[in-house]
């Protein structure tokens, strides 16, 4: 209590902390409007303010913690507890109120917010979309389903696939998804557009796993410039959702096509390499049930992937305003 009482956690956190140049580089209160579900987490017994709280769910996401490691990091990490707004003595909140603020804001207002930050980085001219990058890759809700086979033998379902794992899954919206002929994996597909301009995440969408690149990138897909993927958006219908935008076709072709062209695939192949370490660095597990959660979890970690990369372009400040 004698050290609480005479030393502030301002000066006890690095000067040149990655967590001062993340607050120095967004203005949380310009965030707080674009959520009203933020207002209602921080009221009542175990609220802790609206700003609080979407500091907390940002740091979140950026540190990948389970609400329980967050309890923990907030108790423990003093810049952890000074990014959030708390004393050296103040009281943290407790792993229940982490979805409470997650229920609250929802999977649309954790969207706005994604929307939100891009926007005013489109507007300061870190987002063009005249080149972008699009690929898919796996969320795993679970590395094994032998429960699932169990309880499918119990009902007297010979075979699980996707059109009876529903009726013994846990998660009823998971399937099992395939890319080529040997990776298998249970759970959802997360598809991502990325500016190659800056390597920033322009759009995220999540949906079922046996959804296919090509199928997805509607919902990812830009409305101008050129599109560059691999040789799964080479295919219908990626190759008219391109065209019926506006966009160039600059994906890789099959081997078996007309209009393949090794050498400039070689040449696509190399210039999209630089943008697959988006994928190394997104967690690839699943933390919650159901696709729109599993939503909001690509959302938070595509803003706490922004917030980092601006770190590393040299963004000075976002400005929200008119966001």
């Amino acid at each position: 209590m004698f050290f609480g009482e005479f030393a502030s956690i301002e000066v006890l956190v690095e000067k040149n902390h990655p967590y001062r140049k993340i607050r120095d580089l967004v203005n949380i209160n310009e965030l707080l409007p674009k959520v009203e579900g933020l207002y209602s987490a921080g009221k009542g017994r175990k609220g802790y303010g609206a700003e609080k709280a979407l500091r907390m769910l940002i740091l979140q996401f950026m540190e990948d913690l389970s609400d329980r490691e967050m309890e923990r990091y907030l108790k423990e990490n003093l810049a952890c507890k000074w990014f959030c707004g708390f004393e050296l003595a103040s009281q943290t909140p407790d792993h229940s109120y982490f979805r409470t603020v997650r229920d609250s804001v929802g999977t649309r207002g954790m969207g706005e917010l994604f929307a939100a930050i891009r926007d005013a980085l489109k507007r300061q001219g870190y987002l063009k979309e005249m080149f972008t990058f699009v690929d898919a890759s796996q969320l795993i809700s679970k590395l094994a389903t032998w429960e699932e086979r169990d309880k499918g033998i119990e009902k007297g379902i010979e075979k699980l696939n996707n059109e009876t794992i529903q009726k013994v899954a846990h998660d009823k919206q998971a399937r099992y998804g395939c890319k080529g002929k040997s990776k298998f994996w249970y759970g959802y597909k997360r598809h991502v557009s990325v500016d190659c301009q800056s390597g920033l995440i322009n759009k995220i969408a999540v949906t079922s796993a046996e959804v296919t690149d090509a199928e997805g990138l509607e919902r990812i897909c830009p409305r101008q410039g050129a599109v560059i993927g691999d040789k799964g958006y080479g295919i219908s219908p990626a190759t008219v959702t391109i065209k019926s935008r506006g966009c160039h076709d600059m994906t890789i072709k099959k081997k078996n096509m007309k209009i393949k062209n090794r050498d400039k695939d070689r040449w696509l192949s190399a210039l999209r390499s630089p943008y697959e370490r988006v994928f190394s660095v997104l967690p690839k597990k699943v933390r919650y049930c159901g696709i729109a959660k599993t939503q909001l979890q690509a959302f938070g970690e595509a803003i706490a992937f922004n917030l980092k990369r601006c770190l590393v372009i040299g963004v000075a400040k976002i400005n929200l305003r008119n966001a």
